[in-house]
């Protein structure tokens, strides 16, 4: 069984993903969120993260809060709606890191949870898994999450295990 590292924005957002990837892929989680807007808002959806993957049996590594990395990289893209210019810039840095955290830890693979998200376009993360992939020299698994209902699941499954669901991506941008 290949070893995915799989990027998770959050608890809720991965419960689904997990659920489909989990009978095929040995995974970890890995949580690198510069995009949150506080730290505290950072730090409450690691601890649901943690919490979820302790029930479940899944390992997580966390980078540490690094909003610079974030707020460097889009600068200039601060007025673009949510679904604009910045959000391809923040799923780069995302799954760029993640790749190479990946193939650092002997990983086989990495891949995401963001495209669970009826609000995040799974062509574009996925365009943009590739690009990475391309650029790191590591597989990238695509999906497309939310089809099959999965973003509904996510939801039961948040539920189910009374896990904080935030009502934006992250970023102090999409909250306005």
């Amino acid at each position: 069984m290949k070893k995915m590292l799989l990027h998770s924005c959050c608890g809720p957002c991965s419960t689904a993903v997990i659920d489909v990837l989990k009978d095929d892929y040995e995974l970890t989680i890995f949580y690198y969120n510069p995009n949150i807007d506080t730290e505290e808002e950072y730090l409450h959806r690691l601890s649901e993260q943690k919490r979820y993957c302790e029930i479940i049996g899944v390992k997580v590594i966390e980078e540490g809060y690094k909003s610079e990395d974030f707020l460097s990289k889009v600068k200039g893209l601060e007025q673009e709606k949510e679904g604009g210019a910045r959000c391809p810039v923040c799923f780069k840095i995302r799954l760029s890191r993640t790749a190479q955290v990946a193939k650092e830890m002997g990983f086989d693979c990495f891949g995401t949870t963001l495209t669970v998200s009826p609000h995040k376009n799974a062509e574009v993360i996925n365009a943009i898994g590739k690009q990475v992939e391309a650029e790191e020299g590591i597989e990238f698994i695509e999906g497309n999450y939310k089809k099959k209902d999965g973003y509904k699941k996510s939801i039961i499954l948040s539920r189910e295990y009374n896990l904080y669901r935030q009502n934006y991506c992250g970023c102090k941008f999409s909250k306005e």
